[in-house]
């Protein structure tokens, strides 16, 4: 079989890799769906992997033509599709998208696979070589997962890491807002510990990535990998839960396996935002001290922060930079509230849903009307935050505590590159903004108001009556 993957990318991301400044790399570190989809490939297909950051589409003739995507690239992974159909190639779709909206991506794909690819893929190969190809697959943590994927078809020079391995899947809370709630059913997955530590014990680098959703969230099974992990020697950053920070033995057991960064999902400083989120588990008050004890173990901390909650008002942008410097956070992942179709918040936003065009749901758009401000102050509010948290000088301000980390003139270098990247890609997309409920916006939103009225006023006098100028404007 001739097998084409495909990770599909759009607006600035595509073919952003060919550029010479900010080109994405530190952000590219995965595709490890693909290659897991490969890896359960037919032994004897011939696979060719693209990643539309910095690769083109092919031509020639393919078997089949699987394609992930996420919601923001639904669009794009439909555009694909018309194109390989309009040829004949049959179009297999999976990823969080159509796993969450099937239906909306079998009017595209001629088959969807849904949940992971495990006992999936390999039925779809045996149906396309059988011409038997069904139009819907369900995948199953519980099927076999290899142990090993094949990272040779990866252009390493393209990637922060390519040595980016997982020990969980899933996670077992059920925040409204998140896909992989959903797409895992609320579910928590292990891989066996001797499994995952062969594979690190193989990487010819010194540092890797585990792309788990929460790897500590079955306590025993991270203690039991962490002691495998030690004697490698290794470094390696991931997703954790903040509540950890509490737990000294369960930290110390992270730093002696080579963990230097954990990216943890605040989301707000707002207590009752996270209850209407069902993420009250998180308490805005620990925030501090749990970042001081990763601090203490040699980790940098990145965070998850997400801005547009019923609860904020114009102020939220401002007091959450504030709040994030008190709580010296090292890094932000900033994310506009966004209504994943199929997810339970889309469910209960749909009646304030005003942009229903998927490539703008990457959580840098303001798709919906907020309560409590308007859609452009929520927008630029956004844009404004990203941009102070990651100006010069503030990124200069946190060097000295990058320096004072365990390890620190060692490790220091991990969080200043990812800051430079952030900063990187917000001078690169021309990301600016306003704070809402800054003087200056506040003065200059007044001033803007009092001249349209006195226009206004003018149009009025000079109508021939008011109830012309109404019909008008």
């Amino acid at each position: 079989m001739k097998i084409l993957l495909i990770a599909p990318a759009s607006g600035y991301w595509r073919r952003i890799g060919r550029r010479r400044l900010f080109n994405g790399k530190t952000f590219r570190f995965s595709m490890l769906p693909l290659l897991s989809v490969a890896e359960l490939s037919p032994k004897d297909a011939e696979i060719t992997l693209i990643d539309e950051q910095f690769q083109d589409i092919p031509d020639g003739h393919f078997d089949v033509v699987g394609i992930t995507a996420m919601t923001a690239l639904a669009p794009r992974a439909y555009e694909l599709c018309a194109h390989f159909r309009e040829r004949g190639i049959p179009v297999v779709m999976g990823g969080y998208h159509a796993t969450l909206n099937p239906d909306e991506a079998l009017e595209h794909a001629d088959a969807v696979v849904t949940g992971p690819a495990y006992g999936a893929w390999p039925r779809v190969c045996e149906d396309i070589q059988a011409g038997t190809l069904q139009r819907r697959y369900r995948g199953k943590v519980s099927s076999n997962i290899p142990k090993t994927v094949p990272r040779h078809l990866l252009d390493k020079r393209q990637y922060v890491t390519a040595h980016a391995t997982f020990a969980t899947m899933g996670c077992r809370n059920a925040c409204r807002f998140c896909s992989i709630a959903k797409f895992h059913e609320s579910r928590f997955f292990t891989r066996p510990v001797a499994d995952v530590v062969a594979e690190v014990a193989a990487f010819d680098s010194p540092f890797f990535m585990f792309v788990d959703d929460n790897l500590t969230q079955d306590r025993d099974y991270a203690m039991a990998l962490f002691e495998g992990l030690a004697p490698l020697g290794k470094r390696w950053v991931t997703q954790a839960s903040l509540t950890i920070g509490d737990d000294e033995p369960l930290l110390a057991a992270m730093q002696r396996a080579g963990c230097t960064g954990v990216f943890v999902g605040l989301e707000t400083f707002n207590p009752d935002a996270l209850a209407s989120q069902q993420k009250a588990f998180n308490t805005p008050e620990n925030y501090r001290a749990a970042v001081a004890a990763f601090h203490r173990h040699g980790m940098y901390v990145e965070a998850g922060v997400m801005v547009g909650f019923d609860h904020d008002t114009p102020a939220v942008f401002h007091e959450t930079l504030k709040s994030l410097e008190q709580a010296r956070i090292d890094a932000i992942q900033l994310a506009i509230v966004t209504p994943l179709p199929g997810t339970p918040l889309f469910e209960s936003m749909k009646e304030r849903i005003v942009d229903r065009d998927w490539e703008h749901y990457d959580y840098r758009h303001a798709v919906f009307t907020p309560w409590r401000m308007r859609r452009d102050e929520l927008q630029h509010g956004a844009d404004w935050l990203i941009r102070a948290f990651y100006s010069p000088w503030r990124i200069a301000r946190r060097i000295p505590r990058w320096l004072s980390l365990p390890g620190g003139w060692r490790l220091w270098a991990y969080p200043l590159v990812l800051n430079l990247a952030y900063l990187g890609r917000v001078m690169r997309f021309g990301i600016r903004g306003s704070d809402p409920a800054g003087q200056w916006t506040y003065w200059r939103r007044t001033c803007s108001n009092a001249i349209q009225n006195l226009r206004n006023a003018s149009r009025v006098r000079g109508s021939s009556s008011k109830s012309e100028y109404c019909e008008r404007t």
